[in-house]
């Protein structure tokens, strides 16, 4: 009995032993499984990467995500395009196209043609005008016409002390110089625009101002305008200005005495006769009458002839053309015509003529005192005369030869009032070769130094309005200067800034309506996609 039971100990005994092995095997295989499954998991983890990556390109696959990433593609393109565009635009010149009627933004043809066959070098010198865009892209559209036109700038005029010095410049001043070997001409801000009265407009003179003074220093031989200087009502002095302003147009400018240089100089291309305090000896009458039989050309400024005086030797050279100019002043009676209430400070227009035709402007001439232009239309075609008339009156015009009288309406001891003609241009046929033009002002004072008081403004008569412009175009004119330009160009640059409100909606039509379309483009082509 105890013996059975001491057997049956012992093999419980061995049982547990047994059991206590097996689990010391299993704990251990445990281990080394875990061990080998953290081993294969480390060695599997590339293979995840990869799956990753084959999940994306499944998903890639599908057609509606296809065509999405087509459309972002794209998206990126148009504005990578935009990007690159820009950035060329900005490193490239491009030739410019100007669409405005009057092409304000662009040189003439006119231009074109006298400036692209210069021959001669020429430096244009800026001083001062690096923040002056607009000026700057005009100059380069010179130097691209011809490559003989370059372009220096000075922007710090504090380091050209020798500039200052010769041009008298401060160091915030502006200038610029035109310059062909010896030859320099100078354009101020003042030269490149002026004013048209009729329309209350700038006037671009910019291309008129640089390309004449180009023409100037690269042209050999200009027109030459003599100032007959004796017998004067007034000093030769008084005309200084429109004396240089010829000047200034590539003309050379000189005064004459006819009776003591035995005539009308040969190298005359215009002769200037203004208004006589005495006549003129015969010797002058007969050689300014020869002048005319060679096809000399005369500019006249002449006033009515207020003192009396005896001028029949000066009559006689007008009677070439068959013209004379009343003993009478001239008042206006339409206040719209006249100045400060001054009847004979008259303001007149003219338009359509043959000295404006190349103009893109009307001109306003302010005479004073002027006097009454008559034809004598009986004796033209017997002179071989024809006119034209390039400023009158208007109707209720009236001459008054009684300068005494203070009333600044018209009386009874006036002319009636009419339209009259107070400039025109007379071309005499001398022979089938041959013609004298005559331009006749009847007034002096429009083209004078003389200063005169308006509305509490001391101004010189010549700067009045457009008079200067007006004798400008009338000499060349006469002396058929082609390569003069006249060309004005009505300045249509509008400065505008914008709201805040403004540039939000700016904005929101640059950015936001293009990706509102994209994103309705792509909501449109689900909804199909999803009908089909």
């Amino acid at each position: 009995m105890e013996e059975n039971k001491n057997l049956k100990n012992n093999e419980q005994e061995k049982d547990r032993a047994k059991i206590k092995e097996q689990k010391k095997e299993a704990k251990a295989k445990k281990k080394e499984e875990k061990a080998k499954n953290k081993k294969e998991k480390q060695n599997k983890e590339p293979g995840k990467v990869r799956k990753f990556f084959q999940k994306i390109g499944r998903v890639l696959s599908k057609k509606w995500l296809v065509n999405g990433t087509k459309t972002i593609l794209l998206v990126a393109i148009i504005i990578l395009l935009y990007i690159g565009v820009n950035i060329l635009l900005e490193n490239v010149v491009l030739p410019e196209i100007d669409c405005t009627t009057d092409k304000i933004y662009s040189l003439s043809d006119e231009s074109r043609d006298k400036v692209g066959n210069i021959d001669k070098d020429v430096t244009i010198t800026l001083i001062n005008y690096s923040s002056n865009t607009s000026i700057m892209n005009f100059m380069e559209k010179y130097k691209s016409l011809n490559d003989h036109i370059t372009i220096e700038e000075v922007n710090d005029l504090s380091a050209r002390t020798d500039l200052m010095t010769e041009y008298s410049l401060e160091a915030d001043d502006s200038l610029i110089i035109v310059s062909s070997g010896d030859n320099e001409k100078q354009v101020s801000q003042y030269d490149m625009y002026t004013y048209d009265y009729s329309t209350y407009e700038t006037i671009d003179t910019t291309e008129e101002a640089i390309t004449n003074a180009i023409l100037d220093v690269t042209t050999e031989e200009k027109p030459k305008i003599y100032f007959m200087n004796n017998h004067l009502m007034y000093d030769i002095q008084y005309y200084s200005t429109v004396m240089q302003a010829m000047e200034d147009e590539a003309n050379e400018v000189d005064t004459v005495d006819i009776l003591q240089n035995g005539g009308v100089p040969e190298d005359c291309d215009t002769l200037v006769l203004t208004t006589l305090r005495e006549d003129i000896s015969e010797q002058e009458r007969d050689a300014i009458i020869k002048y005319i039989k060679n096809g000399g050309e005369i500019l006249l400024m002449c006033g009515p002839n207020l003192t009396g005086v005896d001028l029949s030797n000066f009559q006689t050279v007008l009677d070439e053309y068959g013209v004379s100019i009343s003993d009478g002043v001239i008042f206006e009676g339409s206040s719209a015509n006249m100045i400060s209430g001054y009847p004979d400070f008259i303001v007149e227009t003219t338009e359509s003529t043959s000295l404006t035709e190349n103009l893109n402007m009307s001109m306003n001439i302010c005479f004073i005192d002027a006097g009454k232009i008559t034809f004598d239309e009986d004796k033209l075609e017997e002179l071989g005369v024809e006119y034209e008339n390039l400023v009158q009156t208007t109707d209720s015009a009236f001459v008054r030869t009684n300068t005494s009288l203070s009333s600044v309406s018209r009386t009874d001891e006036d002319e009636e009032p009419e339209s009259s003609t107070i400039a025109a241009i007379a071309t005499k046929t001398i022979d089938d070769s041959t013609t004298s033009k005559l331009i006749v002002f009847s007034n002096e004072l429009f083209a004078m130094d003389m200063p005169v008081q308006i509305n509490g403004y001391t101004m010189y008569t010549v700067s009045l309005y457009n008079n200067e412009d007006m004798l400008l175009n009338s000499v060349s004119y006469l002396n058929e200067r082609e390569d003069t330009i006249t060309i004005r160009k009505t300045s249509e640059e509008v400065t505008y800034t914008v709201t805040e409100q403004q540039n939000i909606i700016i904005m929101t039509i640059i950015f936001a309506v293009p990706v509102l379309l994209i994103i309705i483009g792509i909501v449109v082509w689900q909804v199909r996609r999803r009908k089909k």
